[in-house]
């Protein structure tokens, strides 16, 4: 038994599914770890289901940023990254010009990527075209919502899918930036198109009820 399985069972982790049984006794996916805030972004938020413009616009910025980089990291940077992108409402960020580029690479708080950050302003203004297309981000997103698939263990959760990949080669000719099939393939996690809690963790039937109730834009 070598010691990163042994770590992960007295974690409580079981390797084969992929579950694991928290401090709490509720058994959820073992990829928040013991992180209190990680864990509580799992419970109450990952695989929701969102429908506004301006969570599913912050959402694929965020998954951009997080190219390279741990989730955690993110989640961690999260307020500093809303307050430096004004709370990602592209019609603000859309403004954002050489001045507002320098400050934010002076940032310390946030991710001091310049091609994130520019990408972030591009896909602002690519963000309001869709939303003039088609109504709304929401609605051009939901009509993206492949086939639901449980997910059984840890082995069955893919990197991206045929839908992440045809949606990400969309995007990419609409002029979005950061958004290749693995990216956006965890966005569609993150928002709910995809239900990928593990059969087992007790935010899975959850989540489906909230799918299920939720009218598609």
């Amino acid at each position: 038994m070598n010691d990163l399985y042994r770590t992960c069972l007295r974690k409580g982790t079981n390797m084969t599914t992929g579950l694991q049984t928290g401090t709490d006794g509720i058994i959820r996916c073992s990829w928040p770890g013991r992180h209190v805030d990680y864990t509580a972004y799992h419970d109450y938020e990952w695989g929701y289901p969102v429908d506004d413009d301006r969570s599913l616009f912050e959402k694929i910025c965020l998954e951009g940023f997080q190219a390279g980089l741990s989730w955690l990291t993110i989640l961690r940077k999260r307020d500093h990254l809303r307050k430096a992108f004004a709370d990602f409402d592209p019609a603000i960020v859309i403004r954002f010009e050489r001045r507002e580029i320098e400050k934010l690479l002076e940032d310390s708080t946030i991710i001091r990527h310049q091609g994130k950050i520019e990408s972030t302003i591009n896909n602002a203004a690519r963000c309001l075209e869709l939303m003039e297309e088609f109504g709304s981000l929401a609605t051009y997103i939901w009509s993206w919502e492949p086939s639901q698939t449980t997910r059984v263990s840890s082995d069955s959760l893919p990197t991206f899918t045929p839908t992440s990949a045809a949606l990400s080669r969309d995007l990419k000719a609409r002029g979005w930036s950061f958004v290749g099939p693995t990216t956006i393939y965890a966005f569609m996690q993150a928002v709910g198109l995809v239900n990928d809690h593990l059969s087992g963790c007790f935010a899975h039937p959850k989540v489906e009820v909230s799918r299920k109730n939720l009218i598609r834009p």
